[in-house]
């Protein structure tokens, strides 16, 4: 992983497209231009990292300070690389480090996604839900 930069907005943007565009038509709520624009407006190469495999733009993933702990948000990977146990590498070390410092790590995702197991097996659970998202939460030290 690399820190993301300003001329990365672009490329994650569009990944963002392809990979949410299933689950988001499958609930009714895909736009073209909003799912590309939710993410330029919250874009920050501060908390982002661009995940870079075999020297290629591989996804993306946001980890920002939350009041009580860390959101977790933008974690794309192209859809070529899913299945692959990347997702799985890249979340690993993000959770050691959220680890020592002892707090909790927040996510949404979207109802029905497959990403939901990904999170499960990695120690989040869900706390919330409407008709969209499930909410979940991973405390410390958690599988």
């Amino acid at each position: 992983m690399r820190s993301a930069e300003p001329a990365d907005v672009e490329t994650v943007v569009e990944l963002r497209a392809i990979v949410m565009r299933p689950d988001l038509e499958r609930l009714g709520r895909f736009d073209e231009h909003r799912v590309r624009q939710r993410l330029r407006d919250s874009f920050s190469t501060q908390y982002t990292s661009v995940i870079v495999a075999e020297g290629a733009f591989a996804g993306s993933v946001t980890l920002r300070p939350a009041e009580d702990g860390w959101w977790l948000e933008h974690f794309y990977l192209a859809p070529g690389l899913h299945g692959r146990g990347l997702g799985s590498a890249v979340l690993h070390s993000l959770l050691r480090r959220t680890d020592s410092d002892g707090v909790p790590v927040r996510l949404n995702v979207l109802q029905g996604s497959a990403a939901r197991r990904l999170y499960e097996r990695h120690g989040f659970t869900a706390v919330a839900e409407d008709a969209i998202d499930v909410f979940m939460l991973r405390r410390p030290g958690a599988c």
